[in-house]
């Protein structure tokens, strides 16, 4: 059985590690990783069948891992590990993965094992549609490409515009897909983001002036990229009231 350990704190995965050598598994292979982000990397190039994920740790939560790990074709098994009995066990307690809270015991941990040996794809689909939500929006966004993941940080994303069953994310350095609905995007950064074309979401914080189009329409020049984005008449005031422009 292939393992992954994902936590922040080195005792703690130290303790996760002693516990699982000390079961005698068959076959055991144990890998570690210190936040959200190297757990998601991980998971991708090493396929373990069981994940030990901490919920709380810097870069990208558990849950935020869980939910990115769910839009693969082969996620591995899910144990939450915790050292706060709160809102989120209630969820994982009808999910068909299991939880530890911290001080993990060895015979918990035994059956929790047990129990992600019987984790299914079904199961993975449960877990994933009952995951509650972050409190907080996210830091980063994933990319999955060719088997790669890469993150791109919420402020260095100039807008993001619809393309097709996706959406593409632009940078200064350049542009990736990431499998989310723009709307969905929008409910999420709403704050950071306004749209300005039915496809289109501009980070305010990134836009150098307004041209006034041979059309008569508007576009927007963002900062340290060539292209322009094309603003609707009909969102164009709420665009103007947002950015403080009168005229």
């Amino acid at each position: 059985m292939k393992i992954l350990i994902a936590d922040d704190e080195p005792l703690a995965r130290a303790r996760l590690r002693r516990l699982l050598e000390e079961l005698a598994l068959a076959d055991l292979v144990i890998e570690e990783a210190a936040n959200g982000q190297e757990a998601l990397k991980a998971a991708i190039c090493l396929q373990p069948d069981v994940m030990l994920l901490d919920i709380h740790m810097p870069l990208m939560s558990g849950l935020q891992c869980a939910r990115e790990l769910a839009r693969l074709p082969q996620a591995p098994a899910i144990v939450f590990v915790t050292a706060y009995d709160d809102y989120a066990l209630k969820a994982f307690e009808v999910c068909a993965c299991d939880y530890l809270l911290k001080p993990v015991r060895r015979e918990r941990l035994a059956g929790a094992l047990e129990r992600a040996r019987r984790f299914s794809a079904k199961a993975w689909e449960k877990l994933s549609a009952e995951l509650p939500e972050v409190p907080v929006s996210r830091q980063h966004l994933c990319s999955f490409e060719q088997g790669n993941v890469c993150f791109l940080a919420i402020e260095d994303i100039l807008y993001f515009l619809a393309d097709r069953k996706s959406t593409l994310a632009r940078t200064v350095t350049g542009r990736l897909h990431v499998d989310e609905p723009l709307k969905s995007l929008e409910a999420e950064f709403g704050e950071r983001f306004l749209r300005v074309h039915r496809s289109a979401l501009v980070a305010p914080a990134h836009i150098e002036r307004l041209d006034r189009l041979a059309s008569g329409g508007v576009a927007l020049k963002l900062k340290g990229i060539p292209e322009r984005i094309e603003v609707s008449r009909r969102l164009l005031p709420r665009l103007r009231q947002g950015l403080g422009v009168t005229g």
